[in-house]
């Protein structure tokens, strides 16, 4: 089955199982999608995640949400580049999401990192989502 935007499918999947209040939940595995779960996990969004093999034996991510007194931890997670209509911006225009308090997920030449870091690298790239 041919996906348009599997970060965005990835996306939809974490903040499903977060309103679910699910422990975990499975998405098939990409070298992008494992990149920007990297970043969650160094923020703190997520507990981690593991590859494992899933139908077929195609690799999957199984990733643990993170609670916290019974509300999850990411309340916002948001798409902002999609293939229909890509967002980029310099180092300077990155957005700030909620003042500071979330991050904003961007695709640069040096790697995927925060706004935060890419703002102190000075580069900019794709700013792939948002996160609160």
């Amino acid at each position: 089955m041919s996906m348009n935007d599997p970060l965005g499918d990835m996306l939809a999947r974490i903040r499903n199982a977060s309103l679910r209040n699910r422990s975990t939940v499975r998405t098939p595995a990409s070298k992008l999608r494992g990149w920007v779960l990297d970043v969650l996990k160094d923020e703190g969004y997520i507990r981690g995640y593991e590859k494992a093999d899933g139908q077929g034996g195609h690799p999957e991510f199984v990733i643990s949400l993170k609670y916290f007194d019974g509300q999850p931890a990411i309340r916002e997670l948001r798409r902002i580049s999609t293939p229909g209509r890509r967002s980029y911006s310099a180092s300077k225009g990155l957005p700030h999401v909620r003042n500071g308090l979330g991050v904003a997920i961007v695709s640069t030449s040096r790697g995927v990192m925060t706004d935060t870091r890419a703002r102190a690298e000075n580069v900019g790239g794709e700013v792939l989502c948002t996160v609160f």
